[in-house]
């Protein structure tokens, strides 16, 4: 079986990311084959500056690495080292129909919240239907919010397949339920757009900050609380084992306990969660050469496939 999944270096990453994607994804490198991509072509959809973009790829793929990686597991790299990405995405924009993309959640809830549109943003899910199945990917871990995506490049590829023969791969989107909607500081999803995030790394009181403004309702200190409707519960619960998870859920429900106490031992479990990854983090960003010699590695095995792949799809549609 073939994963394949990716994410835009587009911020620090948070625990959204890490916990819909990144996570799984980390998990079954150990089962399947794993191709895992730093989805560079698609940060430029917001025009970031260039030295900006060098950076938050750069630190993209240490996080990675740190968090636990294996470049002998996993073909990991750069998306824009494969010039076949852009040149299937533009063959799948050709059978792409305008309202596919116009129904896309993604791209409305963006709108919504004030985010200027461009082409890139709106033709998004294209390309990332080709980062999909240019690779032949059969299972996409993503958050919920990702489901349509895969949706459409399953979509894409039936029509591809329906037209021209048998070339793609459909492939089928992994959702973890526990984890399917991290929730944001504001209880929304956790999202770079709505500017809600906890970052994996960074400095500890600043994180902290965060995780104490996380909202919740005005019950006070003595009143019992729900769990199951608290946002502070919902991330402690992707940290807790079954056994820490009971013991807070009696003391919401107890009372005499505040969500001030609740946000304290959510940001000790974070700490002690992240602190190793956070080490051979801290390892890594003086390893630059190391870093991007891995990437390279990972691009000369994903260009391979990729090159197949293109092959197959030149002679379908009579490119070649």
């Amino acid at each position: 079986m073939r994963i394949v999944s990716g994410i835009q270096p587009s911020g620090t990453l948070h625990l959204g990311n890490y916990f819909a994607m990144m996570k799984p994804a980390i998990e079954m490198q150990d089962k399947y084959e794993t191709f895992l991509f730093i989805a560079d072509l698609h940060a430029l959809t917001v025009l970031p500056e260039p030295e900006l973009l060098k950076e938050r790829i750069f630190n993209a793929a240490v996080d990675f690495l740190a968090c636990g990686i294996n470049p002998e597991k996993t073909v990991f790299f750069r998306h824009s080292a494969i010039p076949e990405e852009t040149e299937l995405t533009w063959i799948l924009h050709c059978l792409t129909p305008m309202g596919l993309l116009e129904r896309c959640h993604s791209y409305k809830d963006k709108l919504a919240n004030g985010i200027k549109p461009n082409h890139g943003l709106f033709a998004y899910p294209v390309l990332m239907a080709a980062d999909i199945l240019l690779y032949k990917g059969e299972v996409i871990p993503v958050g919920r919010d990702q489901k349509q995506h895969v949706e459409v490049a399953r979509d894409i590829a039936q029509r591809f397949n329906n037209k021209y023969g048998e070339v793609f791969t459909l492939p089928e989107e992994k959702i973890r339920e526990d984890v399917a909607v991290v929730p944001g500081l504001d209880g929304r999803k956790m999202s770079k757009s709505y500017n809600n995030i906890i970052e994996i790394f960074g400095n500890e009181k600043k994180i902290r900050k965060k995780f104490m403004s996380i909202v919740t309702d005005s019950k006070g200190l003595d009143d019992p609380k729900d769990p199951d409707t608290c946002p502070v519960f919902a991330l402690y619960k992707l940290f807790a084992d079954d056994e820490e998870l009971k013991e807070m859920s009696d003391k919401y429900r107890a009372g005499g306990f505040g969500y001030g106490h609740a946000k304290q031992e959510l940001f000790e479990m974070f700490v002690e969660y992240f602190r190793p990854f956070a080490k051979k983090r801290e390892e890594l960003l003086k390893e630059r050469g190391y870093v991007e010699s891995i990437l390279a590695e990972g691009a000369e095995k994903a260009a391979s496939v990729a090159s197949d792949t293109m092959k197959q799809v030149k002679e379908a549609v009579g490119l070649i």
